[in-house]
């Protein structure tokens, strides 16, 4: 009786069969994790955009930059280096973006 294993061009480009699965898991979670992150950003806009002005607005802009400096960290991890893109998409205020220096 002989085993069963995959066919040999797709090890290559896969690796391992149990690697696959760990990259493909490991993957997943990146996805969902960046997701997760990018629904605190537009919560964290949202709550700006709604915010009537005056001194209360500091925490508000404050919550706002440290939601925003967290997704840009977290995508160039994953190699996302593009931040033109994302502030297009979520109409990132300059406000919010000059307040994301070195930390």
């Amino acid at each position: 009786m002989s085993s069963l294993r995959m066919p040999q061009s797709l090890v290559r480009r896969l690796g391992e069969p149990g690697d696959a699965v760990l990259r493909y898991e490991l993957m997943e979670e990146q996805a969902n994790s960046l997701g997760r992150a990018g629904r605190k950003v537009e919560a964290a806009l949202k709550a700006l955009a709604e915010h009537p002005g005056g001194e209360s607005r500091g925490p508000v802009l404050k919550a706002a930059a440290d939601a925003v400096w967290g997704f840009f960290v977290q995508r160039e991890v994953m190699g996302l280096r593009d931040r033109n893109a994302v502030i297009a998409q979520y109409g990132i205020p300059r406000e919010v973006l000059v307040r994301l220096g070195a930390r």
